[in-house]
């Protein structure tokens, strides 16, 4: 099964690809956290990429698809895969379409997690990242046990600055720009499955299994 996870910065895409990992035991690709990776090792992709992260910009479509392109191409991704982040540009899109083609294989659903932009500024504002071992809380849905303390490692949480409010509005402007056209792109290929994104997270995750089940 080879699925598409769409939606905004902060409608919980990441948790809910990784439940479906789980479920259906296929991996998980998520642009992000590859780009964070090299951000944080500082390597010369991650330098690259972090200016245009760091403003809330899109990372340019050849870094992204090149990444993507190798990582289907694993021997893990044979019995299907999730992606998450990506393609958020119709230009991703169309070569995603290219490669699928060369791996002989088709996108079978594409879910988009909808969720309103008031919601998603509450929700972005109070993430807080540990920077020893990158586990993610939240101010009012998952904090720490100790103020700015990681439970699990001591280490010290921070706000991303693709976490502050300026950056927030204009990482929701890029993507109401340049990604969700992609709804229309895969709407009319009748593979789009549009999902209430409010709600608890067993609920949500209820919601896009029965959307891919039936």
């Amino acid at each position: 099964m080879d699925v598409i996870l769409l939606g905004p910065p902060g409608s919980g895409k990441g948790t809910q690809a990784q439940k479906m990992a789980e479920r259906y035991q296929i991996p998980q690709i998520s642009t992000g956290d590859i780009l964070r990776g090299a951000v944080k090792e500082r390597t010369p992709l991650g330098v690259e990429a972090k200016g245009y992260m760091d403003q809330g910009r899109l990372v340019p479509d050849e870094i992204a698809v090149g990444i993507v392109r190798d990582r289907l191409k694993a021997p893990d991704c044979k019995g299907g895969f999730i992606l998450d982040g990506f393609p958020r540009t119709l230009a991703q899109a169309e070569a995603l379409d290219v490669t699928m083609q060369e791996l002989q294989r088709k996108i079978e659903h594409v879910i988009s997690i909808e969720v309103d932009n008031e919601e998603l500024l509450r929700r972005l504002t109070g993430r807080r990242t540990c920077r020893t071992c990158g586990i993610m809380y939240h101010l009012m849905f998952n904090p720490p046990a100790k103020e700015g303390i990681c439970d699990k490692c001591g280490g010290e949480l921070y706000q991303r600055d693709d976490d502050q409010e300026d950056t927030i509005g204009a990482r929701l402007k890029v993507y109401e720009d340049q990604t969700a056209p992609l709804i229309a792109y895969y709407r009319k290929k009748g593979l789009l499955g549009p999902i209430e994104g409010v709600g608890a997270i067993e609920e949500i995750f209820q919601r896009i299994v029965q959307a891919v089940e039936e």
